[in-house]
């Protein structure tokens, strides 16, 4: 139901996608044993990551129609799995992102809250 392979083009050395083998364009058009196979990918390859090649691993799933389809982004539910540790490459490249965080107030909080409302 699932594969994984490596990312090429990569952000870091050893990043993983893992891709449902149906073409699926948005995730909540996972079948149940889709995502099941997809979790178990994440989790069995989230562990070897952190036991073989980091002490860390960031899993990201990315949905935006509105970038054109090309080599660096496809229309097609995948997960990303990064090896992460402290300060490698990938903290530095982006370690200005850290000026994009700001405190989360109330009144954001109760709009949120409204939009996410069923």
């Amino acid at each position: 139901m699932a594969y994984i392979t490596f990312s090429n083009p990569r952000k870091i050395k050893g990043q993983l996608l893992v891709i449902p083998k149906r073409h699926v364009g948005e995730i909540e058009k996972l079948l149940d044993d889709e995502w099941k196979s997809l979790i178990d990918l994440i989790v069995k390859y989230h562990k070897k990551i952190i036991d073989k090649i980091s002490g860390g691993c960031d899993i990201r799933q990315h949905y935006m129609p509105y970038i054109k389809q090309s080599k660096l982004k496809v229309d097609h539910v995948h997960f990303h799995l990064m090896p992460r540790g402290f300060q490698d490459e990938f903290f530095e490249k982006t370690k200005a992102e850290s000026d994009l965080f700001r405190e989360l107030d109330e009144n954001e909080v109760d709009e949120l809250l409204n939009l996410f409302k069923d």
